[in-house]
């Protein structure tokens, strides 16, 4: 009966298809991937792995032969990374990284070339009293590109993105990293 209706009448199946755009909500925000369990597990895993890959597997105990706390995060974001699949630029960036660093220990051998700084010009008086309050905001944008790997190029909207889920991902490591530390607090007091 009411494909007759918007047979008969087209400009009322026009405004009715108005009326169900305008009344649909937007749509939900995406579930953050990172606080479901299975993440966790995943990411727990691969950060065991990681560490005893960085501290050796015929390495003897860690209270004798510690491992630094330079490898210790490399591994930590390395397993991270590698939980994120390369979903995101960070992750992208932090894989890349390794896997640069890994060709740089084979090419070692010659490697010191000299950085070339870009000059920035200065601005004009009559700009720099209207543009302070926008100054700031690119100022701190800017610092937010240079803490999230791989984002120092990022439009604003790709970085505010970006940053949320480094941040989900972080909190993510944070709660990992705590429950293995009070694991391995309890073992030792244990006397295991």
């Amino acid at each position: 009966m009411s494909i007759e209706v918007h047979l008969r009448n087209p400009s009322a199946s026009a405004t009715a298809a108005v009326a169900l755009k305008r009344k649909s909500a937007p749509p939900p925000p995406p579930e953050n991937r990172w606080k479901t369990g299975t993440q966790q597990r995943i990411y727990g895993r691969r950060l065991l792995e990681a560490i005893r890959s960085a501290r050796g597997e015929g390495s003897s105990s860690p209270a004798t032969n510690p491992t630094p706390p330079a490898k210790i995060r490399e591994a930590a974001d390395s397993a991270l990374a590698l939980t994120d699949r390369g979903r995101s630029r960070w992750s992208r960036a932090i894989l890349s990284r390794r896997w640069r660093r890994r060709r740089l220990i084979v090419k070692a051998a010659g490697a010191g070339g000299k950085k070339i700084r870009r000059r920035r010009g200065a601005a004009k008086k009559g700009e720099a009293a209207k543009a302070i309050g926008g100054e700031k905001v690119r100022e701190r944008l800017r610092v937010l590109s240079r803490l999230v790997p791989g984002c120092r190029k990022a439009s604003t909207p790709s970085l505010l993105e970006e940053t949320a889920d480094y941040v989900a991902a972080l909190e993510m490591q944070v709660r990992a990293m705590r429950l293995l530390a009070d694991a391995l607090s309890a073992a030792s007091a244990n006397g295991v």
